[in-house]
């Protein structure tokens, strides 16, 4: 039986005039209960006839995730430990700020496997395994889980204004599913977001790079974490695999809009990564292309790293500014309830 979050509005069209006999036109109504109204049963969906919603139920599913458990951060960050109907379990991320109103508007950091694949030595997903790539619908499902615990049922005024792919795995390990995922992420009768509104974070994926270039539904992000390829070859042995020059070349012809950058994140670790001689390396880097960067001071696993201290990180920054870079140290929340960055990794584990 089909999972409906796993159509594109066109697939579902489509598979609703081969399988129902409907009017295509129904896919519209149906996603728009899918993604705006979260309905999970068909019997909600009041604008559909009774013997539409009857068949539906007879021939697909709307299969939300198990919420297994919420924690909540003394800064209000609130993690999500999810789980499938395969009992792979995954976790996701709201993240709160203030808008220039002083309203709260939230952030999901959104996982795109089950694990993952880059075995990065900081990371405590990369640490904890790999299990399976996740469908769109399950990518998709955490947004569901996200504005339903919110109430976030307005797309013209949502309160979860933005989406980062930055949680478990490697998304463009993923592409496929990441592409659907996206492309239900955009449309105005799905999800609605912009894509100046979503964020993909990978190490440097070639074939994905170029994929996710020629969709635009995101901007893009990569994890770079390292000024130099030896560096980058020690704490990230499998992204490494494509060597830093090859990387760099693919994010030269990455097609950008108006005002867009590429966002560089720099994890700082304590006498691996942050002298003020790396420092000027990585700022070669960044200018080399049209990027911006950002530094995330190291958050504590169970790896062999330490953060450095605030006069080191200093350090850091004023080596960028005197190659007129400024970089935008990220706050770092959640920390109380391992939901910051590196830390994801489903404790309730995987099998």
């Amino acid at each position: 039986m089909p999972s409906l979050l796993e159509f594109t509005q066109t697939e579902l069209a489509q598979w609703l005039e081969d399988e129902l006999g409907e009017k295509r036109f129904r896919s519209q109504q149906i996603f728009q209960w899918l993604w705006q109204k979260l309905a999970r049963d068909f019997a909600q969906m009041s604008n559909v006839s009774q013997q539409t919603r009857q068949l539906l139920a007879e021939k697909a599913s709307i299969p939300w995730p198990k919420l297994v458990t919420v924690q909540k951060s003394q800064d209000a960050t609130t993690k999500f430990l999810l789980e499938f109907s395969d009992g792979a379990r995954v976790e996701t991320v709201l993240i709160p700020s203030e808008d220039h109103t002083g309203r709260i508007r939230w952030t999901q950091c959104l996982s795109s496997q089950i694990g993952c694949p880059m075995a990065c030595t900081f990371c405590a997903t990369g640490q904890s395994g790999f299990t399976r790539n996740m469908t769109a619908g399950e990518i998709l499902s955490q947004v569901l889980i996200g504005r339903d615990y919110l109430g976030d049922t307005r797309p013209d005024h949502p309160i979860v204004r933005n989406l980062v792919f930055m949680g478990m795995g490697e998304p463009l390990m993923n592409t496929q599913a990441l592409l659907k995922a996206l492309a239900i992420l955009n449309d105005p009768h799905g999800l609605a977001f912009s894509p100046r509104r979503i964020t993909v974070s990978t190490c440097g994926i070639k074939d994905g790079l170029e994929k996710l270039g020629q969709a635009g539904l995101s901007f893009l992000a990569v994890s770079l974490h390292a000024p130099n390829q030896a560096i980058r070859e020690k704490i990230m042995p499998r992204a490494a695999k494509l060597p830093l020059k090859e990387l760099l070349t693919a994010l030269r012809n990455y097609p950008l809009k108006n005002r867009e950058h590429i966002t560089f994140e720099y994890l700082l670790l304590r006498d691996v990564n942050d002298s003020p001689a790396q420092a000027h390396e990585l700022a070669k880097i960044v200018h080399s292309v049209h990027g911006k960067l950002n530094l995330i001071v190291y958050n504590a696993t169970n790896g062999p790293y330490q953060a450095p201290s605030p006069e080191r990180v200093l350090a850091f920054e004023k080596a960028l500014w005197s190659h007129h870079l400024t970089a935008i140290v990220r706050q770092s929340k959640g920390q109380d309830i391992d939901a910051a960055c590196g830390q994801l990794k489903a404790r309730f584990d995987n099998g």
